[in-house]
């Protein structure tokens, strides 16, 4: 390398740090916040229904599925493949699950992983949203470019320790990548989701894509294609269904006794 092309390199690495040190990460997730609506608007919403698919590459099938949020900390999602329901569910304090792809038709308590998503899943204001308030940090790693788009790279590392990677565009602050590593039978793996297509809803820009990716590869495509925000959905819908064991048996009835003089 030249002493001429050295010097521009440094150069151009010292402007880099400067422009991503100009903006604070608090500075960042106001903007990000506002792009989204503003944090008035995403705190009034009260409840979210999503309608959608997802398309595994590896089956070819689309799979639709309805996503349902709730203040405070309520989720579900249904998905629905070869005529069976999928359930994932969270009330706030007890994650649970009905599977009948992995041969189990009753619902049961999910823990470690599963449940540490659930939680996640369930906070409708996303992490970024009162972060400290949460018990979450973030970083500001830097300015990158994203396939030709200038980001900033902030590093979000939740209250129970896992790190999450958000993009967001340096130019209309809306995220654009998202990284999370996850523990798998085969070990650990980091999943890309880039988001798109974004749509008003109720005044609140929505990403209506996702596109999923590990070591490189798609593995999914999600598409929504309804979003309702502010229905009524019942709490009852968050909650873990009774095993037919657990539910209260029906007091035996009583045997009818022989007339009087038998």
């Amino acid at each position: 390398m030249t002493q001429r092309a050295l010097t521009l390199f440094i150069s151009l690495a010292i402007l880099s740090c400067i422009e991503a040190s100009a903006q604070t990460v608090d500075e960042i997730i106001k903007k990000n916040i506002d792009a989204h609506g503003g944090i008035q608007k995403v705190k009034a919403i009260k409840s979210v229904k999503v309608t959608g698919k997802v398309l595994p590459t590896n089956l070819g099938q689309e799979i639709p599925i309805v996503i349902q949020q709730k203040r405070k900390n309520f989720v579900r999602i249904d998905a629905t493949f070869q005529g069976k329901s999928q359930i994932s569910a969270y009330d706030g304090q007890t994650g649970w699950k009905i599977d009948p792809f992995q041969g189990s038709s009753e619902p049961e308590r999910v823990a470690g992983e599963e449940l540490k998503e659930l939680e996640e899943q369930s906070d409708m204001d996303g992490s970024l949203v009162d972060y400290k308030e949460k018990g979450h940090t973030v970083e500001l790693v830097g300015k990158e470019d994203l396939e030709g788009t200038p980001v900033y790279k902030l590093k979000l590392t939740l209250k129970n320790g896992d790190v999450r990677n958000i993009y967001i565009d340096a130019a209309n602050y809306l995220e654009l990548k998202t990284t999370a590593k996850r523990q798998t039978s085969g070990g650990e793996i980091e999943i890309e989701n880039y988001l798109g297509n974004y749509k008003p809803v109720n005044g609140i820009l929505m990403a209506h894509s996702i596109e999923n990716k590990v070591r490189g590869q798609v593995v999914s495509q999600i598409t929504f294609d309804k979003v309702e925000m502010d229905i009524p959905i019942d709490d009852s819908v968050f909650k873990m269904p009774a095993k037919p064991e657990d539910k209260p048996k029906a007091p035996d009835k009583p045997k009818d006794k022989p007339p009087s003089g038998f």
